[in-house]
């Protein structure tokens, strides 16, 4: 496609169970500049197994700063369950300049009514930083029989978004028909809430999609390298998209929550 193309869905590292073409930063970088995006926000696989979450931080933000090819954003990890993870988040916002955070509550353990989550999300809003959290990570089918992923109970984020004004709530992975209907759209409703395409299904998934959510709310997301990146461009090309839908999902809405300024 022409134009810009911000990807707010990419990962550097490893998957533990498996290898996926493009699971290195340097070819994972070649590829997407192969296939015309212009910036990619940037969590790290590392962030989600290993204890360590300020080196893994570390790691990636300088991952992201190796090439000048590319605009490569860093989105820090966080574990509201670990004792140090206020520092962490002031060591994301302050020492490594990152303009937003991930969370991954599946696989650290927590639900969304634990009260260390609640204070992750208002302390992230004063600080204002976009929050990312994972609903998903992998397609049921590709689960490893120890790394079975549980359902993300999405119904207490709606009420957390009072206590958090002003925040920027991305969901990635959110687009599976189980997470859809009126969960999702109560959660549109409560906040500043966004979703991308990266696990979008069936035969003109983005124009159904933009049926139930304004299309301001929708980004442009690969999961890559965990799923094809090819996929989620098709599904760009495969709906009948006006030029003002197609600019929003493409870069406008991502440009728009994180100025080229942040």
């Amino acid at each position: 496609m022409s134009g810009p193309l911000i990807d707010v869905n990419v990962s550097f590292g490893q998957w533990p169970t498996r290898r996926s073409a493009g699971d290195t930063p340097i070819e994972l970088r070649a590829k997407l500049i192969e296939r015309g995006v212009t910036e990619a926000w940037v969590g790290s696989f590392d962030g989600l197994f290993h204890t360590n979450l300020t080196e893994a931080n570390a790691r990636l933000t300088d991952d992201c700063r190796a090439g000048t090819d590319l605009r490569l954003i860093p989105f820090g990890e966080i574990n509201p369950l670990l004792p140090t993870w206020e520092a962490e988040l002031q060591t994301c916002a302050e020492k490594l300049g990152m303009p937003g955070i991930r969370l991954h509550p599946n696989y650290h353990g927590y639900d969304l009514n634990h009260p260390q989550f609640a204070r992750v999300l208002s302390t992230a809003a004063e600080l204002k930083l976009i929050v990312s959290v994972a609903v998903l990570m992998e397609d049921e089918r590709m689960m490893h029989p120890l790394m079975r992923e549980p359902n993300l109970n999405l119904s207490p984020l709606a009420g957390l978004l009072n206590k958090a004004p002003g925040m920027r709530l991305l969901l990635l992975n959110a687009t599976k028909g189980s997470f859809r209907g009126a969960p999702l759209d109560r959660l549109m409703q409560a906040g500043q809430v966004y979703v991308e395409i990266a696990m979008l299904e069936g035969v003109g998934g983005l124009e159904n999609l933009l049926k139930e959510v304004p299309p301001e709310r929708v980004l442009f997301g690969s999961h890559a390298p965990s799923l094809y990146f090819e996929s989620a461009l098709l599904k760009l090309q495969e709906s009948p998209l006006t030029d003002f839908q197609l600019r929003a999902v493409s870069h406008e809405n991502a440009r728009r929550i994180l100025p080229l300024a942040s």
